[in-house]
């Protein structure tokens, strides 16, 4: 058997990468599909989960909405209702509102919501991803916009409950004031009738 010559072998290379990249692009994207979902995509007619319309295969995430629920456009933020969902992969998976989608914001701990390339979302999914973070764990400006919420919160709840317990201690006053100026008063009008009763 003859050795390959390397022309040879380079046409077979870049035959292989054509036809890879035509399979790729011929296969429907599942970008922000629900596992679940998949066998749902993968007829050529796909029926709008609310059933209002159909559409083919190949407007699947195709950025423009077709479906008013946003059934055909799961992984772009064509679609006001729709919901992208994040596989996070060693974390939790879970949905997010597809206005999120390539916004420059990492939303899913693996990044999967950034698919164009405009932002590096590293995959943070193993070290806890969207799970609650610490201070030191911040990464993008929407964990420190939720860390500055968060520590709002827990100031607010703080001023809330001291604004409760003075507002409780001004109530007992309250109510200990009037109770003695009610008794002097039935004490002073006492004093008047016997003093009355004696003339």
């Amino acid at each position: 058997m003859e050795p390959r010559s390397p022309k040879s072998t380079s046409f077979a290379s870049l035959l292989s990468i054509c036809l890879f990249f035509t399979s790729v692009r011929s296969a429907p994207s599942f970008i922000g599909v629900h596992p679940l979902d998949e066998k749902y995509y993968s007829s050529e007619v796909i029926k709008c989960k609310d059933g209002s319309r159909s559409f083919t295969i190949d407007r699947l995430n195709d950025n423009f909405c077709d479906c008013v629920d946003g059934t055909d456009e799961p992984g772009t933020s064509a679609c006001a209702r729709g919901k992208f969902y994040c596989r996070n992969m060693g974390s939790t998976p879970r949905f997010i509102f597809s206005s999120r989608v390539n916004d420059h914001i990492c939303d899913c701990c693996d990044g999967s919501d950034e698919y164009e390339g405009n932002i590096f979302c590293p995959n943070t999914c193993v070290m806890g991803g969207n799970m609650y973070k610490s201070k030191n764990d911040i990464s993008t400006t929407r964990d420190v916009d939720i860390v500055i919420r968060k520590v709002k919160e827990e100031i607010t709840k703080e001023d809330l409950f001291q604004k409760l317990t003075g507002l409780k201690l001004v109530i007992i006053l309250q109510v200990a004031l009037t109770s003695f100026a009610i008794l002097i008063w039935a004490n002073r009008c006492r004093v008047k009738s016997k003093r009355r009763r004696h003339r």
